[in-house]
């Protein structure tokens, strides 16, 4: 043990592993906070190194993927722990997820893109796929048990439970070989040098008609055609199309501080959750904020990286994170549930409510018609923010 630490000039690795879980007082507390913000830019920096190596989707693939993984483990962790308490975590966490991804990330980027680039373009084949099978998934694994009478209550029973897991695990299975592998072209960002191509071909058909017009007018038609190729060509993505790739060491490097920094970021939010349902208990809130509130710490890395991403004209990217998110959160999570229900005690509630269904169906028939036409605006990250906002509204005050 240094000097420093005997001294009590700063907190010691030890005394703060000793005290991983247990009550904080409010130094601590701010400084497990700006270490979780710390883990959140540095997982989401070490994320765009290692998708810079691999290429798109593979990248917001493995970030999706670690972040559920993570969550997983932490959910599995607080049930074993939480007894009847728990009984609803999952549900509670999983549901959050989705209407975070699907709303919150996609809400803001399309926000955050839009001001920056007033309209972006995205593929219609890539999202509306995901959106297809997230359906699928929150309607078997969420939905159904509401309506199921082998058992009583908004449960599964054990055979029911296991085709649930096998049938989600199945559906993600698919998504992520049609998304890697089949069709991978589909998940692609639209790139300035597509918008170009698209570009050409509109000055082309305005050339002709702009001669007809005037013998004389050469010289402003072409001075008329500049501008729509530089609009098109603006969004260079400020020269990051021409960085050299990292080299193999480095990706390798950055994906394993990437698990690590997610790591961090899931045990300093099981670190401040007894306060936080301390809180929440004291104002009288439903459980289910708890839940919220997690899945808000756990995802804030994808939050940042499809920010970053809208700003950089890369909305595609932003879908995959917020889209494969919200799939990977399902798609691993259900499985991983039935497997640890074999020991795992007390009851298992994943039905959802009466208002969290009138909330999914929402967001369902918003989100075809955002990524019906492969166009977003401003107005539409303006309703789903609104529909973010009315869920964690409902969530504190039902």
């Amino acid at each position: 043990m240094s000097k420093g630490c005997r001294a009590g000039v700063w907190p010691c690795p030890r005394s703060l592993s000793s005290s991983w879980g247990r009550d904080l007082g409010a130094v601590l507390i701010v400084l497990v906070c700006l270490g979780l913000g710390a883990a959140v830019i540095a997982a989401v920096h070490h994320a765009e190194v290692v998708a810079h190596r691999v290429g798109e989707p593979f990248g917001t693939l493995i970030l999706a993927l670690a972040v559920t993984v993570i969550e997983v483990a932490l959910i599995v962790t607080l049930m074993a722990s939480g007894g009847d308490k728990a009984a609803s975590l999952a549900r509670d966490t999983v549901f959050a997820a989705v209407m975070i991804t699907c709303n919150g990330i996609v809400g803001l980027a399309l926000v955050v893109g839009s001001v920056r680039h007033t309209t972006q373009q995205f593929r219609v084949h890539a999202s509306g796929s995901a959106l297809a099978v997230m359906t699928a998934l929150v309607t078997l694994s969420l939905v159904l048990p509401t309506f199921t009478t082998s058992t009583p209550g908004a449960t599964f029973s054990p055979a029911q439970l296991a085709f649930a897991g096998v049938a989600s695990l199945t559906m993600y299975g698919v998504f992520v070989f049609v998304q890697t592998i089949r069709h991978r072209d589909y998940f692609l960002p639209v790139v300035a040098e597509e918008a170009a191509a698209a570009g050409v071909g509109m000055v082309a058909e305005a050339s002709p008609r702009a001669g007809q017009e005037s013998a004389g007018g050469g010289a402003g038609s072409e001075a008329e055609e500049v501008p729509i190729a530089a609009d098109l060509l603006d969004d260079e993505e400020d020269g990051e199309v021409h960085a050299a790739a990292p080299s193999g060491q480095v990706a390798l490097l950055s994906l394993g501080l990437l698990f690590l920094c997610l790591i961090a970021v899931v045990g300093l939010a099981k670190t401040v959750s007894p306060k936080l349902e301390d809180a929440v208990e004291s104002a009288g809130a439903p459980v289910a904020v708890v839940g919220v509130v997690i899945a808000l710490l756990v995802l804030l890395p994808e939050t940042v990286a499809a920010v970053r991403a809208a700003l950089r004209n890369r909305l595609q990217t932003s879908l995959n994170l917020a889209l494969g998110s919200a799939l990977a959160s399902i798609g691993l999570t259900i499985p991983a549930i039935a497997v640890a229900s074999i020991w795992l005690s007390g009851p298992l509630v994943l039905g959802l409510g009466g208002t969290e269904m009138v909330l999914f169906a929402l967001t369902v028939i918003i989100s075809m018609l955002t990524l019906a036409t492969g166009r977003a605006t401003l107005l539409q990250g303006a309703v789903h923010l609104m529909i973010f906002s009315s869920f964690v509204f409902l969530a504190v005050s039902p």
